[in-house]
């Protein structure tokens, strides 16, 4: 299974708990906070990204990153907002530098 594919599983999964709304559902819990609440969850789950990249354990790393992609997805899946859309994104992005890439964006949002 490649890991492209398991992050499409778990979108499905997580865009099935949207549409069917099971009892007991933490994805339709973090949902139903609306976006102040699943942004506070990402946010708390930035901070233990950060925090375990100051340490050296690396499986607590990938743990913490692991969760961090989890509350994305949710975030995503809540406005329907797809893994192909960002894999597109991503593929425009591939092989153009960081900060020419960033420059662009600058210029497209009108400097922000």
């Amino acid at each position: 299974m490649s890991s492209a594919h398991i992050l499409d599983r778990l979108y499905e999964v997580i865009d099935r708990r949207r549409a069917e709304r099971p009892d007991g559902s933490y994805v339709v819990e973090l949902q139903d906070g609306g976006p102040d609440a699943m942004a506070a969850k990402l946010r708390e789950e930035c901070e233990e990204v950060i925090e375990a990249a100051r340490a050296s354990d690396a499986d607590h790393l990938a743990r913490e990153v692991a969760d961090l992609l989890f509350h994305t997805w949710v975030v995503m899946g809540a406005r329907t907002v797809t893994p192909e859309r960002v894999y597109a994104v991503l593929e425009e992005r591939f092989g153009v530098g960081g900060l020419a890439e960033k420059a662009a964006r600058r210029e497209r949002d009108g400097g922000a």
